[in-house]
């Protein structure tokens, strides 16, 4: 029976188990399709149905599992688009997915931070949209996984705000700065996005702008959130640190204001926003935070979404939705109870009979009715299943949040109990520290008052010996009297002996007695000390034995005797002390008699002689000591100017300082002639060690000038190659850690004698090697014939620019005559674009030189204008070099359009030179405006100019790319009449043909690339900075270029070959 029981139990678990199962199928089945629908390759926006779709999927599992799952397989690497919309998605799902989410994103942050680098390196438009929004998805994911208080979606209040920030005010700084940073970030990927669309209606509702839209909506979201946030924390910060302190926080908090104000505004003014989301509107003017009243003030702005109007339409392969609860079981029951319901209607009324009466009607209704009942009492078991199953999912969701609220309680009343024991145990720590600080305290008065007394009889000690001083001075006048009398001099001698003698025995007696107190003095130490260690081991028994009362009571009635015992031991030792004390003022008493006995008796000649050989050496020794004092402080001054400028190789703000080969070339050879000097001021103070004046004056210019040349050698490297600069910068620390020390070893008189500069020399000979190296080559013109060859250069690009001009002339009245129809009309637009090219650059010309003439006029003082041209060498030849590359490109201009409008050119090759020609007017203005004034009329005149060019020669390229397209024939495919076998060939001959030409772009790219790799070789890279003579740098970094083809700027690196332009070689590389 117990079996037959159990049957109904297994088969409802079982068809329970199978309901679960096939859910899961098909809830699995459904986030696939949307996954996969809303992340793809296709540039449309995210449909709405199917990001909300997978964010219910991740409140349902409680996390993002499933779509990691998912997720993980796309080829993220092969599409930019479909990375992009997977960026999108998962922004969507941090913001509204179920709290979980953010660890499962954490798991995979790795990969997420891949795909940025990837796209990063790659010169894609989405590419790049892609690196900015994984690197903002980074940011936020740290953000929040290390502020777990403040959900993705930022919706929190002030309070917890605050509450995160907390009372210490670093903390508040660092919140500060990670709210500016995931700012910049959100601001960095709106800018982006903006700045590739057309802001205009017909760009914002085509579905390609809207694809690169739609990420916008939550970067609104997000950026109001953050923009509140930084006003509360602003507002913190200046209410806690003075206002100088936050200048940086402040300056940086306008720049995005302004940031955020614009991307407002223009995403305001696109339609394809206005019907999605609200956006507020900032104030005009950001917050001043240096008036707390400005808070009052503040309105947090709210960015509403708002509700769709209509329903979406469900696609034709979209999955139904999703049932709520499961019903399939609810009409077993109701079939059950339909046979015994009949059976029980047969009972009360009895069985059917053939015949007709009334009650066959009420029959008849009453089963209508009793169906009407049926189905509502299926209905409301139904409608009552459903309650319980979310009434069941809801017991199960609040027990769940139960046994979590439950766990915490029990942690928090464990860690309360831990503090708790903390407490008490800080407590007894605190009321024993107390404790034994006030027996220190006793037991430190007392060796103070023992110090006291030492310190009176070394003073004591003191006095004897000033008196014995004073007395023997007394002993010259005792000698002049015992010189009168010659007869009684050899008493006087014995006398003297036994005076000498008496006065050494008295010496050592005093001396004997001095040792003894000074014996006592150190007993009456060592028994202080061993008081206070047995105070200590008391106090310690004490401790131990608190546990009863009597105990306590007992030690404490001990410790209070054995205090009494020492304050006795202290008294008597203190009477010693003075009775000590007057023994040795009796002995110094006596001492002082026999003393004054024995002065008289004295020799005077014996003390002059003394007197005068002890004189004589102590000056001598002091002038040695003089000369090494000075020696160690000026080898301590040249220490720290060597260390300052070692420091410089390390120091950041160092890092925009740059210098000139010849200048760090000037300053290592003027350090190898002063290591020349110190080696001879050193073997000069070997000699006579009475004189370091050589010395002192060579370490001094010595220092300087290595200083000088470290310093020279780091800013020099700056501009270098890597090689060169990793390698002089490795010079510069050996050459300064060799000066140390060599330094060191002359602060020593140990190691005084074997200081060498030898490896200093080897090292700043290497330093002046590799600046002969970093020298620009090519630079075979003489410095007196700079200025003639600038006018020169300069008037030969104004003629070939005429010349360029009038040749233009001749090819349009040629081609009227030999053209018409859509070729003329084509020509003529290329050559007035190109005329009008011709034009923008004779006016640059004019500017350029009118502007070189104010700068030398300026700048030249009393020299000459060849002397100025000579002085600033570089500079000029920077000029030679752009005037040539301009006159050069406007000759080669005039060269393809001819061959354009005769059809035996290319139309690149024209686009190609107006690419040239703007690089090389825009040399020619860098080289112009190095030297200028920045409030200079003429220089503003350039710069017009040089803006004028550039649109000129953008005209040029749009013509001639209009003229190719008119031009070109463009026939119609037809492949109607082929079979399957031969469109099958020909598509292999296609293919074939693409990977040709494919094959050979790359081969014509790698020969751009060492082309422009020989042409920098020949123009003089590396790039150097300009040195006026001083070591300051100025902007003009380009050398001089004796080469026909124009030199580019040398300030710009090559590009990498993913950035070529697809454009066939000209004739000019053949």
């Amino acid at each position: 029976m117990n079996s037959i029981r159990q049957v109904p139990t297994r088969v409802k678990s079982r068809r329970t188990e199978a309901n679960l199962g096939a859910e899961r199928e098909h809830f699995d089945k459904q986030q696939l399709s949307s996954i996969s629908k809303a992340i793809n390759s296709t540039e449309t926006p995210v449909k709405e149905k199917h990001a909300r779709r997978i964010i219910l999927g991740t409140h349902r599992e409680k996390g993002a599992y499933t779509f990691w799952s998912y997720a993980l397989g796309f080829p993220l690497a092969s599409s930019s688009i479909l990375s992009w919309k997977f960026c999108h998605v998962l922004h969507k799902v941090l913001r509204d997915g179920h709290r979980n989410v953010l660890q499962d994103c954490m798991r995979h942050h790795g990969s997420l931070v891949e795909v940025g680098g990837l796209w990063s390196h790659l010169h894609d438009r989405y590419g790049q949209l892609v690196a900015l929004y994984t690197k903002l998805l980074c940011t936020k994911m740290e953000f929040h996984a290390k502020h777990s208080e403040i959900p993705p979606n930022l919706e929190v209040t002030d309070e917890v705000l605050e509450r995160t920030a907390g009372t210490d005010i670093n903390n508040v700084f660092q919140l500060t700065v990670e709210v500016f940073d995931y700012m910049d970030a959100e601001l960095r990927l709106a800018e982006t996005v903006i700045r590739q669309l057309n802001t205009s209606i017909a760009i914002s509702t085509l579905t390609s702008g809207q694809c690169r839209l739609a990420p916008l909506i939550q970067v609104i979201q997000d950026c109001s959130h953050l923009y509140h946030f930084t006003v509360k924390l602003l507002f913190k910060l200046h209410a806690c640190l003075p206002a100088d302190t936050l200048q940086g926080h402040r300056d940086r908090f306008h720049d995005q204001f302004h940031s955020l104000k614009t991307f407002f505004n223009k995403a305001r003014d696109m339609l394809y926003f206005k019907r999605l989301i609200q956006i507020p509107k900032l104030p005009d003017s950001p917050p001043n935070f240096l008036h707390a009243a400005s808070l009052a003030k503040h309105v947090k702005p709210v960015v509403v979404i708002p509700d769709e109007d209509e329903p979406e339409q469900q696609d034709d392969d979209d999955d139904e939705p999703e049932p709520l609860i499961e019903v399939s079981d609810v009409s077993t029951p109701s079939l059950q109870t339909q046979p015994q319901q009949l059976d029980i209607f047969d009972q009360t009324f009895g069985p059917p009979n053939g015949g007709f009466d009334d009650r066959d009607l009420q029959i008849e209704s009453l089963k209508r009715d009793l169906e009407l009942l049926r189905a509502e009492l299926e209905r409301v078991k139904a409608e009552a299943q459903r309650y319980i199953t979310q009434l069941k999912s809801q017991i199960n969701s609040l027990e769940a949040e139960l046994e979590e609220q439950r766990a915490q309680k029990q942690r928090a009343l464990v860690e309360n109990e831990q503090l708790r024991m903390e407490l008490e145990a800080t407590r007894r720590r605190n009321s024993e520290h107390e404790s034994l600080q006030t027996t220190f305290i006793e037991a430190e008065k007392r060796a103070q008052a023992t110090e006291q007394r030492y310190n009176k009889l070394k003073e004591k000690h003191t006095e004897l010996v000033a008196s014995h001083a004073e007395l023997l001075r007394k002993s010259a006048d005792t000698v002049k009297m015992l010189s009168v009398t010659q007869q009684t001099q050899e008493e006087v001698e014995r006398t003297k002996q036994q005076l000498s003698f008496e006065v050494d025995r008295i010496k050592q007696e005093a001396d004997m007695k001095l040792e003894e107190q000074k014996f006592e003095m150190e007993k009456l130490k060592r028994e202080m000390e061993e008081k206070m260690a047995e105070l200590m081991r008391i106090k310690a028994t004490l401790q131990s034995s608190e546990k009863t009362s009597e105990q306590v009571n007992s030690s404490m009635t001990a410790l209070q005797a054995e205090k009494e015992r020492l304050m006795r031991s202290v008294s008597e030792k203190e009477a010693e002390l003075s009775s000590l004390r007057q023994a040795a003022q009796v002995q110094q008493s006596s001492l002082q008699q026999e003393r004054e006995r024995s002065s008289r008796e004295l020799g005077e000649l014996q003390g002059k002689l003394q007197e005068k050989t002890s004189l004589e050496e102590q000056m001598k020794q002091k002038l040695l000591e003089e000369q090494f004092a000075l020696l160690q402080g000026t080898v301590t001054e040249a220490e720290s100017i060597i260390q300052d400028a070692a420091a410089k190789l390390d120091d950041p703000l160092h890092i925009r300082c740059t210098s000139s080969p010849d200048y760090l070339i000037s300053r290592a050879e003027a350090t190898l002639g002063s290591i020349d000097k110190v080696k001879k001021g050193h073997a000069d103070y070997l000699s006579n060690m009475r004189d370091a004046g050589g010395l002192l004056r060579a370490l001094t210019q010595f220092s300087h000038l290595a200083a000088d040349t470290i310093i020279n050698g780091s800013a020099t490297a700056h501009m270098a190659p890597t090689d060169h600069a990793d390698r002089l910068t490795e010079n510069c620390r050996s050459c300064a850690s060799q000066i140390l020390g060599y330094l060191k070893e002359l602060k020593s008189k140990t190691t005084l004698q074997r200081a060498d500069p030898a490896a200093i020399r080897i090292i700043v000979q290497k330093i002046l090697h590799l600046g002969q190296e970093l020298r620009p080559k090519g630079m075979d013109i003489r410095q007196d014939e700079l200025g003639d060859l600038v006018d020169k250069e300069m008037a030969a690009t104004s003629a070939a620019i005429e010349e360029a001009v009038r040749r233009i002339d001749e090819m349009m009245n040629q081609a009227r005559k030999d053209t018409s129809g859509v070729k003329l009309e084509v020509n003529e637009r290329i050559l007035f674009s190109c005329t009008d090219l011709m034009k923008a650059i004779r006016m640059l010309i004019i500017a350029s030189t009118d502007l070189q003439k104010e700068i030398v006029e300026s700048g030249r003082g009393a020299a000459t204008i060849k002397e100025f041209y000579a002085k600033n060498s570089r500079w000029t030849e920077g000029l030679i070099s752009a005037a040539k590359a301009v006159g050069w490109g406007a000759t080669e201009m005039v060269e393809s359009a001819d061959k354009v409008v005769l059809h035996t050119g290319k139309y690149e090759e024209l686009i190609v030179c107006s690419h040239e020609i703007a690089a090389s007017t825009a040399q020619l203005v860098a080289a112009s405006k190095v030297k200028a004034d920045r409030n200079s009329k003429k220089l503003t005149v350039l710069q017009q100019a040089s803006r004028h060019v550039n649109e000129m020669a953008a005209n040029v390229v749009a013509s001639t790319k209009t003229g190719q397209e008119h031009l070109e024939d463009k026939d119609t495919m037809d492949f109607s009449g082929l079979s399957l076998i031969k469109l099958r060939k020909e598509e292999m001959e296609s293919q074939v043909k693409v990977l040709e030409l494919e094959s050979q772009l790359e081969n014509e790219r790698l020969r751009l690339g060492e082309l422009r790799k020989k042409h920098y070789e020949i123009a003089g890279v590396p790039p150097e900075p300009v040195s006026e003579g001083n070591g300051e740098t100025s902007s003009l970094v380009h050398p001089a270029s004796m080469s026909p083809k124009p030199s580019k700027p040398a300030l710009l690196k090559k590009p990498t070959l993913a950035q070529k332009p697809n454009i066939p070689p000209k004739s000019m590389y053949k």
